[in-house]
Formats: C-alpha cells, structure tokens, sequence
C-alpha cells in the first residue's frame, strides 16, 4: 500500500515538473520567438521574407548606405542620449526635493508625478503637439515641430521614471545623513554629491536605464511632436511599412539584430562583471 501511495506521489510531482517546464518554455518562446525571426530575416536574402533563399550579409552592408534610414538612427540615439542624461540629471534633483517635503505635500508631488506615467501617450503626445504649436505662435515660429521639441518631449516623459526609481532608495537611506554632512563641514552641494547622491546611485541608474528604454523605441509621442524631415527609427519604420517591394525591412530587419545582440553582449559582460567581483568578495570575507 505504501508503495503504491509513493508511486502516485512521485507521478504527481514529476507531471508538476513537466507542466512547470513546459509553461516556463512556452513563455520564453513567445518572448523570444519575433526577436528569432528577425534575426533570422536578416540574414535571408529574399527580401519579402516569404521564405529563407539563401544566407547573406547585404542588408547589414546595404542599411548603412540607406541615408534616410541612418539619419533616423542618428536622431533616434542623439535623442535618447540626450534626453536620458537630462531626465537623469533633473528627475534625481526633483525626487530629492519631493523627498525633503513634508508627508502631506509629498504625496501631492507624488501623485503628479505619476499622472505622466499612467496617462496614455496619445493624450500625452496630443498635449504635448498643442502646447508646442501655442508657443510657437507666440515666439513667431509658424511650424515649431521638429527635433527640439521631440527631445524636450522625450525629457519630459522620461523624467516621471527617473523620480519614481530614485525615491525608494531616498526612502531606504537615514535622514540625518545630509545634516550629519552638514555638522562635519561639509558645503550642501558636497555633502549632495559626496553623500547623497552615492547612496542612491543604484536607484539614478534604474531610473537612466527605464528612461533610456522608454525614449529609444518611443513612437506616439514622438510622432505626434515631430515636423518634417525628423523621423526617429520607428516613425521612419511607420513611414516605410508597405515599402516591402524595396527591401526596406530587411534594413529595419538588421538594425534591430546590431540592437539585440548589442543588448544581449552588454548583459553577459555585466553579470560575468558582476559575478567576479562577488567572487573576489566572497574570497575576501572568508
């Protein structure tokens, strides 16, 4: 009897097992399944991607003589360089000032905070289009929609996330820290940068690394704040997606194969960073 009872058990935990497994595995192929395809289209010499033809690098060699294609590039990473190191810079000041309000007033700071986040980017992208158009008016620029004000776009949508990565490590460090700073002689803007901003910078790195992400593949809002002749890479994509017929997304095809085997190269050197030195700790301590 026991052993017929030790037997359904084991059945029992090694259908959980397949059943975990291949969830775990249906989930990874629907994630990385398009990211597949893509890379394997890039390397297809048929254009339309109808079927494989035959293993080629043209359209990586033919994406760099593309000169609508490049100047998108171009302006999709000025834009998300730029805009990240400024939302990086001014969302960390921001979400140390929240932090230094009173709990009433902090809240209130909060919950505006958030409303760029949760709102839709078409409302945002809308908004933005008209305030800009406003101004314009005002200042005498009849057509005020390009690059400058799809970057200033790109700051603002990129601030919300820097302020909302940096507050919960503001939250975990000690509130005395800053006058403790201050008693030992330290000037404010050394003990901000000395102090301060040490202690929170895993939290100003998420906050980069999420406004980085959210400006590189951004299209509604940069679509809706751009004028003629400025396309990021998804809004020349938009702008080129029935142009099949020449070869247009192959091109498009292997940009994002240089993108995700980028991705994935700076990921692997990080961990195999990060796994030495905790290493050497572990040595260290012991």
């Amino acid at each position: 009897m026991m052993k017929i009872v030790n037997v359904s058990k084991q059945r029992k935990l090694l259908i959980n097992k397949i059943l975990k497994v291949s969830f775990v595995a249906l989930v990874l192929l629907i994630l990385y399944l398009p990211i597949i395809y893509i890379m394997v289209q890039s390397f297809n010499s048929d254009g339309t991607g109808t079927h494989f033809q035959s293993f080629t690098f043209k359209w990586y060699k033919e994406m760099f003589f593309d000169s609508d294609l490049m100047r998108a590039i171009r302006t999709t990473w000025s834009i998300a360089i730029i805009s990240t190191l400024l939302s990086t810079v001014l969302g960390t000041l921001f979400a140390i000032g929240i932090n230094s309000l009173n709990k009433k007033r902090r809240k209130q700071m909060i919950l505006l905070n958030n409303i760029p986040v949760i709102n839709a980017d078409i409302v945002t992208g809308v908004f933005l289009m008209l305030v800009f158009q406003i101004l314009g008016r005002f200042i005498g620029f009849e057509y005020p929609l390009g690059y400058f004000t799809m970057l200033i776009a790109h700051i603002f949508f990129g601030i919300p996330y820097v302020v909302l990565s940096v507050l919960p490590k503001l939250n975990e460090i000690n509130p005395n820290l800053y006058d403790a700073a201050l008693d030992l002689g330290s000037t404010p803007t050394d003990a901000l940068r000395k102090v301060i901003i040490p202690s929170i910078a895993s939290g100003i790195m998420a906050g980069m690394l999420l406004a980085f992400t959210m400006s590189i593949d951004d299209f509604v809002i940069s679509y809706f704040t751009t004028g003629s002749g400025v396309s990021n890479f998804s809004i020349w994509l938009y702008a080129n997606r029935r142009a099949i017929r020449f070869n247009t997304w192959p091109k498009a095809y292997a940009y994002n194969t240089i993108i995700s085997i980028g991705t994935l190269t700076i990921l692997i050197v990080y961990n195999i960073i990060k796994y030495r030195k905790n290493k050497k700790k572990g040595f260290s301590d012991f």
